[in-house]
């Protein structure tokens, strides 16, 4: 069986430039199941998925243990390694961050993706000062652990912020310098830019892929190291659930549902011993 550090080697090993990791996004033990099932090499949870799954919105507002609890039911549920998206770190300074990052070690997770985003905050990105503090108490508390654990910094100029490709390039090179081991950049989607950063930042680049983003053959042709699906996954599954329940209260068919997973399959997926 593999150790925990095993794992964080493995899963480190898999970022691999122009052969991108693929990362599906997960909410719970029987979504992260279905994903190993289907042939992925890691996991990854996704906190709108979660916070949704356990009744709270997006948006740091679920809690660290709540989030941390699913994501040690996300590892025990699978062999594969398992990042875990904390938000911005449920913390509000670098202690904070360092809290939340031992917990995920200790839940069984080999990766976190910590953002810059400032939910409430008087501006939509913490300043690069502040992040790089946040992102360097972050990669103390991982190496402190003994744990490889893959700090992936996730930057939002392009979802919460200006927008701009400097900011992007100057956010990444800081939050390298403090310890990041890649960076994601969620919302950029011209080829031309993100070849852009992958040649200028020296680590991974991770990409949020869905419907409109280039494909995977194009990612990697730029050089990207990791794509994955964020909450699209989870999205999707809540949109079937709504189509299906509007078909059952309308038509009254049951159409939405005709492609379900087979019962025993999916129940026999969760029969771990």
């Amino acid at each position: 069986m593999s150790t925990h550090q095993d794992k964080a080697l493995l899963f480190r090993s898999l970022h691999v430039p122009g052969r991108p990791l693929l990362l599906p996004n997960a909410w719970d033990a029987a979504s992260a199941r279905v994903a190993e099932d289907a042939g992925a090499t890691a996991i990854a949870t996704t906190s709108a998925g979660v916070a949704w799954s356990l009744g709270s919105p997006d948006g740091e507002l679920l809690g660290r243990e709540a989030a941390l609890a699913l994501v040690a039911r996300v590892v025990a549920a699978v062999d594969a390694p398992v990042s875990a998206d904390v938000e911005s770190g449920f913390g509000d300074d670098p202690e904070g961050v360092a809290a939340t990052v031992r917990g995920v070690i200790e839940a069984g997770a080999v990766g976190v993706n910590v953002e810059d985003a400032h939910r409430g905050g008087p501006a939509p990105l913490r300043t690069v000062a502040d992040q790089a503090a946040r992102l360097a108490a972050a990669r103390a508390a991982a190496d402190e652990s003994g744990i490889s654990l893959f700090l992936n910094a996730r930057i939002d100029v392009h979802l919460g912020g200006s927008g701009d490709l400097g900011e992007t390039l100057e956010r990444a090179v800081a939050y390298v310098e403090a310890g990041a081991d890649g960076v994601f950049v969620p919302g950029l989607l011209d080829l031309a830019a993100i070849a852009t950063v992958v040649g200028k930042v020296q680590a991974p680049v991770n990409v949020l892929a869905g419907p409109g983003a280039p494909d995977v053959a194009a990612l990697a042709g730029a050089g990207v190291a990791r794509v994955s699906l964020g909450s699209a996954v989870a999205q999707a599954a809540y949109a079937v659930a709504r189509r299906a329940t509007a078909e059952l209260l309308g038509a009254g068919t049951y159409g939405s549902v005709a492609d379900a997973l087979d019962y025993g399959e999916l129940n026999a997926l969760l029969a771990r011993p």
